[in-house]
């Protein structure tokens, strides 16, 4: 379903400085309603919602762009309708299309920097369990689409791996961005929670499957 409007709360600061050399800060507080952007990826016609937060542009969905090696959440075609596909790291880095590419741990830092408690400001306003939904302020409206692990041969042939988990309570958006302490096996993430209104960065493996955001 296509946002076409959102709701922006801004907060506009002044000063008044009476006789007596003090002064107090007053904030007013003003509801603006615009229409929301909106990108078509013509590689296969899907549309996504766009948000401009700062001086970043985002994608305001989750990447749907079916390829071979990509997978819906919990390998169930109606999760990709709101969830978006799940992608390896190596898929990952270049999957987003024309004009727009993978965030590094940069612009993620850039993104998680913008205020305090800043995971409920990301997270959308529903679909996370055990009331962990988030204020959506940004628009960027995260989602819980969990991850897929890495399937893992053993040397004695043995398999295992390539299990869900996650949906629901937990957001995992891969970045550009290798983990220098380990290159060959990790890369970095954002990290939400149902639990927390925070935000992290972590690095684990690149096998994995993870939600991408594209930005520009």
């Amino acid at each position: 379903m296509k946002r076409n409007l959102r709701i922006w709360k801004i907060y506009i600061l002044s000063m008044h400085f009476p006789i007596h050399s003090s002064f107090t800060l007053a904030a007013l507080t003003f509801l603006l309603a615009s229409c929301s952007e909106s990108f078509t990826d013509s590689r296969d016609g899907q549309s996504y919602d766009v948000v401009k937060i700062g001086e970043q542009t985002w994608m305001a969905e989750n990447l749907n762009f079916e390829t071979a090696g990509s997978f819906c959440p919990e390998d169930d075609s109606r999760n990709c309708k709101r969830l978006g596909r799940l992608y390896s790291w190596a898929e990952a880095k270049t999957i987003c299309p024309e004009g727009w590419r993978l965030p590094t741990k940069a612009d993620f830092e850039v993104l998680v920097a913008a205020r305090p408690h800043v995971g409920a400001a990301l997270k959308s306003r529903d679909g996370w369990f055990k009331k962990g939904n988030g204020t959506d302020e940004f628009g960027f409206n995260a989602l819980p689409a969990g991850y897929r692990d890495a399937i893992l041969k053993a040397d004695d042939g043995t398999i295992s791996g390539g299990k869900f988990d996650g949906i629901g309570g937990y957001a995992y958006f891969w970045s550009a961005t290798e983990d220098s302490e380990n290159l060959e096996s990790n890369a970095f993430y954002l990290f939400l929670s149902f639990s927390s209104d925070a935000a992290s960065l972590n690095a684990f493996a690149k096998e994995d499957y993870r939600s991408v955001r594209c930005v520009r």
